[in-house]
């Protein structure tokens, strides 16, 4: 009680918001900037149960937003960091590291007897993964994207629309941390505002924040909030497979420059997402355009292109750096 009386203080929460965090089991993809104001706020309110997914370490480049690593720990996992250091915040809160990357092929298992998910991921990718899972499956998604200085987060799924309700194409902002960079105080509100509508999804605080966008600029420190309760959820295309979804028969395009990261693609034909057009490569009328790139952003961007001029079945690749 005298561990958590100022927020059991608050009338909208109390004792009943305080048992529902305690009962609460949560999914984190990503452990970034995002995450670590997050992790903290959620561990310190006493959530019952997060498990937390990321593939990547420490880098020092991750140092100037990642507030819960310090140099100490470049090369270690990050979801093993976190772990440490929230168990030192809170040992009532239960964490479960998973050093693997989210993708189509382990959703469902890691999606599996969570209530609510929190997409904290540097990747379009992974917000639609996730988006066209829990909007399948009545999943309340708290998804949050940052780039330069400008950024959004918003409840959604779990009986609101989906993701793709509101980006049925690609944001006119949409970037990477890496490509475009990102001011660490940015990512820290966003953060932020993801644990707060976390809480209060969890402890069913009204209004809910599911159906709700907010995006904040913070060069000119503006706020904006928008209710798309009523959006239509669009088909869920193009959608990103798994690379052992590969058919032999599929038009199967590499994006990747020939000097980046990642697994090998065999039999991919390697094109520039600029040569998709009226005149550019075209798959056979029976065929399934996939195109691959290491985010997904490169393979959306192609997928678009060609769809103004071939009308055919197309899917996404986000290969990784491995």
């Amino acid at each position: 009680m005298s561990r958590y009386s100022r927020q059991i203080s608050v009338s909208s929460f109390g004792l009943y918001g305080q048992d529902c965090l305690r009962e609460a089991r949560v999914l984190v993809i990503g452990v970034g900037g995002l995450a670590a104001p997050l992790l903290q706020y959620l561990v310190g309110a006493g959530l019952g149960y997060i498990r937390l997914v990321d593939p990547d370490c420490v880098e020092l480049s991750n140092l100037h937003r990642q507030t819960l690593f310090r140099e100490c720990d470049i090369g270690k996992p990050k979801v093993e960091v976190a772990t440490c250091q929230m168990t030192g915040l809170n040992s009532e809160t239960r964490l479960e590291p998973l050093h693997e990357r989210f993708g189509p092929e382990n959703t469902a298992q890691f999606c599996a007897d969570v209530d609510l998910v929190i997409e904290c991921a540097d990747g379009i990718a992974a917000s639609y993964i996730a988006s066209d899972y829990c909007l399948k499956n009545n999943l309340p998604l708290i998804s949050a994207s940052v780039t330069g200085t400008y950024g959004y987060c918003g409840g959604f799924c779990g009986g609101a629309p989906g993701l793709r309700a509101i980006f049925s194409s690609l944001p006119e902002q949409l970037g990477s941390c890496e490509a475009d960079g990102v001011l660490g105080p940015a990512v820290g509100v966003l953060g932020a505002l993801q644990a707060q509508m976390t809480m209060a999804v969890l402890a069913n605080l009204k209004p809910s924040p599911l159906g709700q966008l907010v995006t904040f600029d913070a060069q000119s420190m503006r706020f904006s909030e928008f209710r798309f309760d009523n959006a239509e959820n669009p088909a869920p295309t193009p959608a990103f497979i798994a690379r052992k979804e590969i058919e032999s028969n599929d038009f199967l395009v590499d994006l990747r420059a020939n000097d980046e990261p990642g697994p090998d693609l065999e039999g991919a034909h390697h094109h520039k997402v600029a040569e998709f057009g009226p005149n550019g490569p075209m798959p056979s009328q029976n065929q399934r355009a996939v195109f691959a790139c290491r985010s997904g952003l490169r393979a959306w961007q192609a997928a678009e292109r060609l769809s103004e001029h071939w009308s055919g079945q197309i899917a996404l690749l986000a290969l990784g750096n491995k």
